[in-house]
Formats: C-alpha cells, structure tokens, sequence
C-alpha cells in the first residue's frame, strides 16, 4: 500500500511541475524531452534490462517513428494520433528484422549489430530523398491548434502527452517484468543454456521483447517529431543522441527495474542541459567534458545505478522500524 502511495505522489508532483514552468519557455521544453527520454529509456529496458540484450540501434525504431508519422501527415493529411499507429507498426517489422538475425548473438557481438543497423537506417533517410527529404529534413507542417490533429499553440499539452507516455510504457514494463515472459527473461538473463533446457524458447521470447521495444520506441519518436516540429536523419537516427542516450539512461539509473529509467533520465538529460547553458560560450567541448566527468563519478560511486540509493534508503528506514 506505501508502494502505491509513493508511485500516485510522484505521478502527482510530474504532473504539477508544468504548472510552475512557463509554458512557451526553455524549460517546459527539458521537461517535455526528458519524460520522452524516460519512456524511451524504459521501453530499451525490456530489452536491455530484462533480456540482457545491449541494443545500441534503438534509433533506428525511433527514426521510423518520427518519418513515418510526419510523411503520412505531410502528404495525407492523417492525424499524427492515427499515424502513432502505423509508426508502431513499422517500428516492430524493423526490430522483428533485425531480431532475426541478431539475437543469437550476445554481448558486444550484437551490440555492434544493432549499431550497424542504426547507421544503416540514417544513411537511407539521408539518400531517400524524395520520401524523407534527405539532408534538409522534414518540418512537421502547421495545422491549426486542434487536439485531434495533435496540434496545440504551447508546450504545456506535449508535456501532459509525454507523462502518459511515461506512465503506459512503465505500466507495460512492470507487467512483463511481473508476468510470465518476465521471468523468463531473467531466466534467460541468469543462464540462457539453462532456460533452453527447462523448456524455455529463449529466441521466441528475445523476439517478443524486442518487438514489443521496437514497436513502444517508434511510437515515442512520434511524439518526439511533433514537439521538435523539424529534425533531419542525422538527429532521428543519431546513434550518439538517441541510441547511446537512452542506453545510457537506463544503465544510470538503473536496468531492470521500473524507476531506473526515470531516475536516470531526470539527472542526464536537465544536467546536460544545465552544462551546455552554462559552459557553451567557453572553451569548445568544455561543457561536455564536465559532463562526462559527472557521469563517471556517478558509474564508480553506483555502478548498479541511482536506483540503488532508495534501496539502500529504503533498507535503513525497515531496519530501523524493526528495532524500535
């Protein structure tokens, strides 16, 4: 009961922070991209906390997402709310190719795979130019300010958008986490040679995940496309701004668990913001120096994530209640 207690007033304090910010401003936008961040970051950890499995090509699902949205909507008119869908779609056909061939390899071997997946996407977006307008980009065309149009005057309703995104990707973690192909996953993850011999398709399963990621990623890079309203492949399909970030994300955090993602999207994404305001008219790469320093201490100092200091909370204020 103080599980969900705890959950319901962390929702409430998200949900009230855009209140407090100005709702055209800098700000709102870092909140908005770091709930987006989140979400992607607990949609990769399906696949990278629960199965175990380093995708370092997220971006390329988040790619199709933001494109496929923006095409449908530039040329047909559909609503993004429609085109969300069929971003999904596509996203888990890519990862469902790319699972195929991929997820019996481990480690850095399929780390290095996805990768090359990811970059093998921003190059066709970049030659495809009379579909994605290659280089140039797309800018999401104006449509007057309608919500089933997916079109607001402010930032204010992107932010509410992006916290429940946040809040149903979660909910769809904790229930694989919980359910059966959850622990199937961490049987996997424990020892894959032993699951094959319980009887457990370790493959079958590694593709469902992945798929499921795929499809939850390209969905949130739709969501992305309508508060950035232009982006190019080098920024959809970045594998340094998305891949890397969300990964890197996850593992600060925390992987395989429900909090980690938030907790590492809400210290990386307003810190490197913070960084770069402050130290982006010094030296050159001075603010990502600074950056990257931070982001060690914090690896040595929790190697397991930032989730482990509630933990640890948590176990001192339990053993302290038991003693008195």
């Amino acid at each position: 009961m103080k599980r969900w207690i705890a959950i319901a007033m962390f929702v409430l304090i998200l949900a009230a922070v855009p209140q407090f910010l100005s709702p055209t401003g800098y700000w709102i936008r870092v909140f908005t991209f770091t709930l987006l961040f989140a979400a992607m970051a607990q949609a990769w950890n399906l696949i990278g906390g629960l199965a175990n499995q380093l995708s370092l090509g997220h971006a390329a699902f988040f790619g199709i997402g933001a494109y496929t949205s923006t095409i449908l909507l530039i040329n047909f008119g559909i609503s993004p709310w429609i085109g969300m869908f069929a971003s999904g779609a596509l996203g888990g056909l890519a990862a469902l190719i790319i699972a195929i061939p991929t997820m019996r390899l481990q480690g850095h071997y399929f780390a290095l795979a996805t990768l090359a997946f990811g970059e093998v996407a921003r190059v066709i977006a970049n030659v495809w130019t009379p579909l994605t307008g290659g280089p140039g980009g797309l800018s999401v065309p104006f449509v007057p300010p309608n919500f089933a149009a997916y079109s607001f005057k402010q930032l204010l309703p992107h932010a509410y958008i992006a916290l429940a995104a946040l809040i149903i990707v979660t909910v769809i973690f904790e229930v694989i986490r919980r359910g059966a192909m959850g622990y199937r996953l961490r049987a996997i993850r424990e020892n894959a040679a032993a699951a094959e011999v319980i009887g457990i398709d370790t493959t079958k399963v590694k593709l469902q995940t992945a798929v499921i990621s795929g499809v939850l990623t390209a969905m949130l890079g739709t969501l992305f496309a309508q508060v950035a309203v232009f982006f190019d492949p080098d920024t959809a399909f970045s594998a340094a701004s998305i891949s890397i970030r969300v990964a890197l994300i996850a593992i600060i955090g925390g992987v395989g668990t429900a909090a980690g993602p938030i907790l590492g999207a809400f210290f990386i994404v307003p810190i490197e913001e913070l960084m770069n305001d402050l130290f982006s008219s010094g030296a050159a790469g001075l603010s990502q120096l600074i950056f990257g320093v931070i982001l060690i201490v914090v690896i040595l100092w929790r190697p397991r994530g930032l989730v482990t200091i509630f933990e640890a909370l948590r176990a001192r204020l339990q053993g302290k209640g038991a003693q008195s």
